[in-house]
């Protein structure tokens, strides 16, 4: 995507073209694929921020996670297999053919019936869509608790 394409793409997904990104206000489609593209997810939600997580799997993982409810604004393709650790809340899928971590996924519908579902999105297919975006940073090791902002973008992490 050129960088008048990515600035009218920006445009419409933001409250203003005046304003710099920081976040999409309204839904914005998103799509992501495994290296080999046999797993792919979309996500067609409001995004503000990204997570990043430094428990012992998302570290590991190195995953910036977006949050939805399966087939409510987020969907998966291909086939997958699930890794479930400890008490086995959530099943982390990957491509069984080159190994890509893709999404988790709740192993137990909420109180709605739905499924809490994160993907991956250190799989966009367009990195310069979530560039601006603030990543927040949440403690899975320790205290398992959102911690403040530092100011770091997702564009940080990339180069």
């Amino acid at each position: 995507m050129n960088l008048f394409a990515l600035n009218q793409f920006l445009a419409t997904c933001c409250e203003s073209e005046d304003v710099p990104l920081t976040n999409f206000k309204e839904k914005c489609l998103l799509e992501g694929c495994c290296h080999c593209g046999n797993v792919k997810w979309t996500y067609d939600l409001p995004l503000e921020s990204v997570t990043a997580c430094n428990c012992t799997l998302c570290s590991r993982y190195g995953a910036l996670w977006a949050y939805g409810y399966l087939e409510d604004g987020i969907s998966v393709f291909g086939t997958t297999k699930a890794y479930q650790r400890d008490r086995k809340l959530n099943g982390y899928h990957f491509c069984v053919e080159c190994g890509c971590i893709a999404y988790y996924l709740s192993n137990h519908r909420d109180d709605s019936g739905l499924l809490r579902i994160a993907v991956n999105l250190r799989l966009v297919t367009d990195p310069a869509q979530i560039s601006f975006l603030p990543i927040d940073h949440f403690d899975g090791r320790d205290k398992f608790e959102d911690l403040p902002r530092d100011g770091r973008q997702v564009k940080d992490l990339w180069f």
